[in-house]
């Protein structure tokens, strides 16, 4: 934690965290726009970000995409914040995103989290039902081939399915994108989320991108509901259990 404590302890990096949390995804240049900044000024300060893992670099064709990544301070908050003042500081949170204005557009989510495994068993984790069930709560149903549907199921009997998409690219065991619809009647214009895995020697770098979120609301719920899937995910995958908490609805509801 002491590059991340390095990286934020400078206000340049936290401004320019601030402008990622506005608007996610940005170019070098864009970066550089907004801060009225010199491009190896921003470059450097990006460079320390990424090594603490604040921010993460997507390629988007010849574009490199900045991306902030909360993975970093939802651990520190994980092991700092006692169970007992999370309801109280969520209230305080409610308050404060009530009395500000949200951007007009609302930013992809990108979160990166490293696993000790190997890319096969990552992908395993993310496409074979019963191992989904255990993390998440809700079994991930489909052949994950390009253009079938998959279902977000759950385990308690019913049935029910509460998320429905359709497989966009499937490249086991490092890429899968599927369309995400989380609404009862299936009326609005799905998300679309991108699992990126990259092996390196004995860990898995685990990107996930939620992109096309239809509202502020929908945001937010997902950036509660990724970090704690995907804490669950890790620490099955490298303990053989979960974490002692409630799985998270994939819709983000609460």
């Amino acid at each position: 934690m002491d590059a991340v404590f390095k990286a934020l302890a400078d206000p340049t990096r936290r401004l320019l965290l601030d402008r990622l949390r506005e608007q996610n995804g940005q170019t070098l240049r864009q970066v550089c726009d907004r801060l009225d900044m010199a491009r190896q000024s921003a470059t450097q300060h990006l460079d320390v970000l990424v090594r603490a893992g604040l921010v993460t670099v997507v390629r988007r064709g010849r574009e490199r995409l900045h991306y902030l990544n909360p993975a970093p301070i939802h651990e520190i908050e994980q092991r700092w914040i006692a169970g007992f003042d999370r309801p109280r500081l969520r209230t305080l949170t409610a308050i404060k995103n009530q009395a500000e204005e949200y951007a007009m557009t609302v930013p992809d989510y990108v979160y990166v989290t490293y696993i000790r495994a190997s890319a096969e068993q990552v992908w395993a984790a993310l496409t074979d039902a019963d191992v989904t069930a255990r993390y998440w709560g809700h079994a991930n149903v489909s052949d994950w081939r390009p253009g079938s549907s998959w279902e977000h199921r759950r385990v308690d009997g019913s049935g029910a399915v509460d998320v429905a998409g359709t497989v966009l690219e499937s490249e086991p065991p490092t890429r899968l994108v599927v369309t995400f619809d989380d609404t009862p009647d299936r009326s609005r214009e799905p998300s679309v989320v991108t699992f990126l895995v990259e092996p390196h020697r004995d860990i898995v770098r685990l990107t996930v991108t939620h992109e096309k979120l239809p509202d502020a609301a929908m945001r937010d719920g997902i950036a509660q509901g990724w970090p704690a899937v995907l804490a669950n995910l890790k620490s099955l995958l490298e303990t053989g259990d979960v974490l002692p908490q409630a799985p998270w609805e994939m819709s983000g509801a609460e």
